[in-house]
């Protein structure tokens, strides 16, 4: 085992914990700006070097084997520890990445994400935003933050596509809606996209609404949901936990399809780099 860790190659480890991180081996590939089979390659050599299989495969999953999950905290210490020794040649400076993340977008996994990159780059000050798509891309064109991620709105045709989601109507368990009333909406405050694409919904389909809860972030919207307040227009990565779609029982429109976008204006291959795990992060999110 020795001998083993001795032959072990950063770029080797990076890639093994890039996998574990993202459960991929594309999107793997994806951060480091290679090929499936390069990263499969690099997994091969590495689970041969220590003599145990670091990653069950599947078709559609990959998992940590128990020995993966031994290795994947000394690997991380590996990584680490190679920075720092880069660190203490050449000292590197200390880099600010700027992030806008749309109210819309923001999952569950932001934190997983936040931790992915601190990982990755531990001389990053990650700053991030979280406010309206409208508002996130104001601040983008006037040069406030490096990069945003938000919902596609309007004409705007720019921005590197990261995932595509259906929007579906979300209510508490239980939740019941009179026949004889507007349906009750809880929303974000307008201008929103998600709101807008709603009503707009709900106004060619004849359905009367009234909103009954606005709220300054989708965490509100979902509390009003949960609360039994009313139903709201959400992706169902945001939905608060336990709420169910209930468009089709209620016979309310089909949502359109969102589109999430990347703009950056970063252009040194660090900051890409780190771009490319956040990319990576929200398409894994998406597609589970």
């Amino acid at each position: 085992m020795t001998a083993a860790l001795r032959a072990i190659d950063i770029d080797t480890v990076q890639a093994f914990v890039l996998v574990a991180d993202l459960g991929s081996f594309t999107r793997a590939a994806e951060v480091l700006d290679t090929s499936q089979a390069a990263i499969s390659l690099k997994l091969k050599r590495l689970e041969d070097r220590l003599g145990c299989r670091l990653l069950e495969r599947t078709p559609r999953h990959v998992r940590l084997s128990r020995p993966g999950e031994t290795f994947l905290a000394p690997a991380r210490d590996l990584l680490s520890a190679h920075e720092r020794a880069l660190s203490g040649v050449a000292p590197a400076p200390i880099r600010r990445l700027t992030l806008g993340i749309s109210d819309h977008v923001a999952g569950p996994e932001l934190a997983n994400l936040v931790a992915q990159l601190a990982a990755y780059d531990p001389a990053l000050v990650i700053e991030v935003r979280i406010a309206a798509s409208r508002d996130l891309i104001a601040a983008f064109d006037r040069v406030e933050i490096d990069a945003v991620i938000v919902r596609r709105e309007g004409e705007r045709r720019d921005g590197r596509r990261l995932a595509e989601e259906r929007l579906g109507w979300f209510a508490a368990p239980g939740w019941r809606h009179r026949p004889d009333e507007p349906l009750r909406l809880a929303t974000l405050a307008a201008p929103c996209g998600v709101r807008a694409a709603a009503t707009r919904a709900l106004d060619e389909a004849g359905i009367a609404w009234t909103e009954v809860f606005v709220g300054g972030g989708v965490m509100a919207v979902g509390a009003a949901v949960s609360a039994g307040l009313a139903v709201a227009a959400l992706a169902g990565r945001v939905a608060p936990a336990g709420a169910v779609e209930v468009g089709a029982e209620l016979g309310l429109p089909v949502l359109p399809l969102s589109e999430v976008v990347l703009h950056t204006r970063l252009n040194d291959a660090r900051s890409r780099e780190a771009l490319r795990i956040v990319a990576t992060a929200f398409r894994s999110a998406v597609a589970r």
